[in-house]
């Protein structure tokens, strides 16, 4: 079998390294986010060595903010990305003046959000319990949607990037930060070496909680290339879409827009 997840239709879909019912992945996920909430910030520190927060800061500059904008930020978890998507509207506002940007968190995972609002609650940010798939928004409602390590975990990857495209306004632009597949062997090698010994064994001492670091690795892995999510953006009706590796391809920025 393909490391790689190719998503087809059927009644089955890969859950890391199984094959579970469609209809079950659901709920398989929010149980593993359930379980990770708490420590899920700190873990992402340890796991990529504080490097997430180098692509993120990356991906919020070439999202480029304006004041007045909307964002709504899929998947978004704790609320990182929308947060940093706001304060540096909010930089060039002071600058320029205009309505502040507004962003929602969309996530099917309560307690992901509510690990986020423990960081304090603000008027320009909103929280919707939503599922990529169905999101609840109205058509050409964002200027900017953006999904942040999270396009993997979904179940129908093209059902959530249509949705994506269609709450989008046109000239907005779609932004996906994700692992991805290194572009050298030797960075893969030590890559897949880091990723399954370290992750869910760091995972048992910082969490108390190894299968979901286990599947957080092996849904990595599951996930298409570079090359191939690119298409699968384009077939949703994104236009003019860049890819950029990130440190050596073990991130990827995925970027396009509506037009």
């Amino acid at each position: 079998m393909s490391d790689t997840e190719t998503n087809p239709p059927g009644d089955t879909t890969s859950f890391g390294f199984r094959q579970v019912p469609r209809e079950e992945k659901q709920s398989l996920v929010r149980s593993v986010f359930d379980r990770s909430a708490r420590r899920y910030d700190l873990m992402n520190d340890v796991m990529s060595l504080g490097i997430h927060r180098v692509w993120k800061d990356i991906t919020i500059t070439r999202a480029n903010p304006r004041p007045g904008e909307v964002l709504v930020d899929v998947a978004g978890g704790t609320g990182d990305l929308a947060r940093a998507f706001l304060d540096r509207a909010e930089t060039v506002r002071r600058r320029a003046g205009g309505p502040p940007a507004r962003a929602v968190v969309a996530d099917i995972n309560f307690e992901m959000m509510r690990s986020g609002l423990r960081r304090g609650d603000r008027e320009d940010l909103a929280w919707v319990c939503a599922n990529a798939e169905m999101l609840p928004f109205e058509d050409r409602s964002a200027d900017c949607v953006m999904i942040g390590f999270g396009i993997r975990n979904v179940t129908d990857r093209a059902a959530a990037l249509k949705q994506m495209h269609r709450v989008l306004k046109p000239g907005g632009r779609f932004l996906c930060l994700e692992f991805s597949r290194p572009t050298t062997r030797a960075l893969a090698r030590l890559y897949d070496a880091w990723s399954f010994n370290a992750i869910p064994a760091l995972g048992q001492l910082i969490a108390k909680d190894r299968d979901s670091y286990q599947y957080l690795v092996e849904s990595i892995r599951r996930f298409p290339h570079q090359q191939a999510f690119r298409q699968e953006v384009e077939a949703a009706g994104f236009a003019n879409v860049s890819v950029t590796d990130l440190s050596g391809g073990i991130a990827a920025l995925h970027m396009g827009w509506k037009l």
